[in-house]
């Protein structure tokens, strides 16, 4: 009985070379995300990262490629910039690789403004760290501040669409 060399029959994925993008070609294939066949971006996404794309929804896809495209063209992070975010995220769970990837909640991060028209009118709330600001001032609740625009109970949460009224998170 012979053997036969297993290695040479098996099958290794072969790492794709990951394409450069010119400069100039910049705007044009932005554009071109936003309206190419889901099955043209996931070759796309094969081209620029050498891999298989993620099974998420298209808007995920194109949002990664958008960013792809533009760090080819014009660089990533410097090295320094990657190792401070990396320090900042061991600070904040303790080295845990898994927690660094869970947000704690569904909160808009701190600086995020929302808008939101109402009886012809536009309200802007900012979100804060600890609290929203609304009108320049504090207020503990999204709902305090639906409450106050339209005098009524609301989930604030579905009065300024993170949220479908009556439907989780």
């Amino acid at each position: 009985m012979t053997r036969r060399n297993r290695s040479a029959d098996a099958f290794e994925p072969v790492a794709l070379p990951i394409a450069t993008v010119p400069k100039e070609q910049v705007l044009g294939r932005l554009a071109w995300i936003k309206t190419a066949p889901i099955a043209e971006l996931k070759a796309e996404w094969r081209r620029l990262y050498g891999k298989e794309p993620p099974p998420f929804s298209r808007s995920y896809i194109t949002s990664r490629l958008a960013y792809r495209i533009q760090e080819l063209a014009f660089g990533g992070l410097r090295p320094e910039t990657r190792a401070r975010l990396e320090a900042l995220g061991e600070q904040l769970d303790g080295g845990n690789i898994v927690l660094r990837r869970i947000r704690a909640d569904s909160r808009p991060l701190p600086g995020t403004r929302l808008i939101r028209e109402h009886d012809g009118v536009q309200h802007v709330v900012t979100v804060r760290a600890d609290d929203f600001e609304y009108e320049g001032r504090p207020y503990r609740s999204l709902s305090a501040i639906a409450r106050h625009i339209t005098g009524t109970r609301w989930n604030g949460w579905a009065f300024f669409g993170l949220r479908q009224p009556g439907g989780g998170a």
